[in-house]
């Protein structure tokens, strides 16, 4: 995978003549600090930094919003963050893509605090049935403070490594293998709920497709060989508790550890990656 979905940023304002012009600095400096958290901190599964992308514009009225949602469109936007330091016409400029996880950092800030924008807000998307996840800080800040307290900075971070797990998930397929395992629930697998909440489409295998592929050597060799090393030098084996006439000989335990025989557990847990 190399078309990573990203991470957009949403700087929403009040439209108000008179009072925009007053904002636009604080509130795309907002925007700016929440991009540097999450370039600094967040990997992709491959390893590089996860790609934010900040609207073109401050939004503060409808036009701003279809634009921004244009934009996020075109360059693969999977999780938004909204972000304002003050009040703004709520409905207006929400983000309304129903498959796009989404948040708002409200500033707590000494003059037009975004609180009231994000309870307006947030009613407003759970009226529209629209899951969003709420930032607000627990102190007080300086209008002109452009630092993330710690206590914001954690609840950005986990809310975006949650909505980039779903953005990363979705159209991708979920393979089940094997039934339901010792009749625990939890193996069972919901059509509807990958369906419907993770978007992704199921498959299915039968646990001989593990034989198969074992027997084949369809399956990464050079990854068996590393993980067989690891494991043989960090993972000791236990007592065997089993009474003594039924215990397998050394030579067999040795053998049942070789990648061309159906028992070696680190193998099929292999495959399963």
């Amino acid at each position: 995978m190399s078309n990573f979905p990203k991470i957009g940023i949403r700087p929403v304002i009040d439209g108000r003549p008179g009072v925009r012009d007053s904002l636009e600095a604080q509130t795309m400096n907002m925007a700016k600090s929440v991009k540097a958290l999450f370039e600094n901190t967040l990997r992709y599964p491959d390893g590089t930094p996860v790609q934010c992308i900040i609207a073109q514009s401050t939004i503060g009225r409808v036009p701003e919003a279809a634009a921004c949602e244009d934009y996020f469109t075109r360059e693969n936007v999977g999780v938004s963050v909204t972000v304002t330091p003050c009040w703004c016409y709520g409905t207006e400029v929400m983000d309304a893509n129903p498959q796009r996880p989404k948040a708002i950092y409200g500033f707590n800030g000494t003059e037009r605090p975004g609180a009231v924008y994000l309870a307006a807000a947030l009613a407003s998307y759970a009226q529209k049935g629209l899951p969003t996840f709420s930032v607000y800080g627990h102190d007080v800040r300086d209008i002109d403070d452009t630092d993330i307290p710690a206590d914001v900075a954690q609840k950005l971070l986990i809310f975006a490594k949650a909505g980039l797990a779903a953005a990363l998930m979705r159209g991708k397929s979920y393979l089940s293998m094997g039934g339901v395992a010792m009749g625990i629930g939890g193996s069972i697998v919901k059509d509807d709920f990958f369906k419907d909440y993770l978007g992704m489409r199921n498959e299915y295998i039968d646990m001989i497709e593990f034989d198969r592929r074992i027997n084949k050597g369809i399956y990464d060799h050079e990854m068996f060989e590393k993980a067989y090393a690891w494991t043989r030098a960090n993972c000791p084996e236990g007592k065997d508790y089993n009474p003594a006439e039924i215990q397998h000989s050394r030579a067999q335990k040795d053998d049942a550890r070789q990648p061309e025989t159906r028992r070696d557990g680190l193998l099929r847990g292999i495959l399963r990656t």
